[in-house]
């Protein structure tokens, strides 16, 4: 029987000895920069974009060695993401993960200087691997491809200026979905996506994860709604209520908490249906749709 406590602790182990690592030759330059971008990258988090990324990797016959430099390229890019999300004119988070956001840690200068760094810092690293692996050059280039988009203008960034223009404001389920495809559900399919292509996976496996992928990016979306109502701040690391606070547009908010939960359960199955073709070579990343809808942080 598939234990995703175990997969989920050996991932996360794994991915944090991959990113500390990347630090190990870093010079000491005379500013805070570095310490800020560690500060951010190395305060916990679940890694789910790394696992998911690795998941579809061994689920079409790779290794996490093959993906292992795409994983963490998506770990620097969320973080970023996370420290931009964080900042005065965004969301004006004084707590993420337990702890002081970036922009309380330093200043906002620093912060915004880090989740730059950090973004580069993930495409200086898909384009090494590149470099380095000679006939798989053009899977590192359609990998990053996929992540560039996924993390700009027509992904994650187009979501987070859709989430902003939102506020205050009544619009559709249709809508809300496209917001929520562009700001979490982009980076998520292309985690999975870079690492069946990475993996070897056929194309008809690249399809199939590439929709497991959407479905769960907006499931994780939607738990994070309700989260945000039900959840325990000692368990978020972060206080609750702040989408209320900010006249969030969210599932909860257009359509009740109750019928948001079935739509992420909903959203979760048809994420489930794409794994079919894999057998129990799936069961890893059957496990982790789960956990998406139904984890407590």
């Amino acid at each position: 029987m598939f234990d995703l406590k175990v997969y989920l602790k050996t991932k996360q182990q794994t991915v944090n000895a991959a990113l500390k690592k990347l630090w190990d030759d870093t010079e000491p330059y005379p500013t805070p920069l570095v310490r800020a971008m560690r500060y951010s990258l190395e305060a916990g988090g679940k890694r789910l974009r790394p696992i998911l990324c690795i998941g579809a990797a061994e689920t079409v016959g790779g290794s996490e060695a093959d993906v292992m430099p795409a994983a963490c390229a998506l770990e620097l890019v969320h973080t970023y993401s996370l420290i931009h999300d964080d900042l005065p004119a965004m969301d004006d988070d004084d707590l993420r993960r337990g702890k002081p956001t970036c922009h309380r840690a330093f200043d906002e200068a620093t912060a915004i200087l880090a989740g730059d760094a950090l973004l580069t810092t993930a495409f200086e690293i898909l384009a090494a691997s590149g470099r380095r692996e000679g006939n798989d050059a053009l899977k590192w280039l359609e990998a990053a491809h996929l992540i560039a988009r996924a993390a700009g203008y027509s992904g994650m960034v187009q979501g987070q200026m859709m989430d902003l223009a939102a506020e205050g404001k009544e619009i559709t389920m249709e809508e809300l979905d496209r917001l929520h495809q562009f700001k979490t559900g982009a980076i998520i399919e292309a985690s999975v996506k870079a690492g069946a292509i990475l993996g070897g996976g056929s194309s008809r496996e690249v399809d199939a994860l590439g929709d497991y992928g959407r479905h769960i990016g907006l499931a994780f979306q939607m738990a994070d709604d309700i989260l945000n109502i039900e959840g325990k701040p000692e368990s978020l690391g972060k206080p609750v209520g702040s989408d209320q606070a900010h006249q969030k547009a969210t599932g909860p908010s257009l359509i009740g908490l109750e019928r948001a939960k079935a739509r992420a359960r909903h959203l979760m199955e048809r994420a489930l249906e794409q794994l079919k073709i894999f057998g129990i070579r799936g069961d890893p990343l059957a496990a982790l749709a789960r956990y998406v809808v139904e984890r407590n942080k």
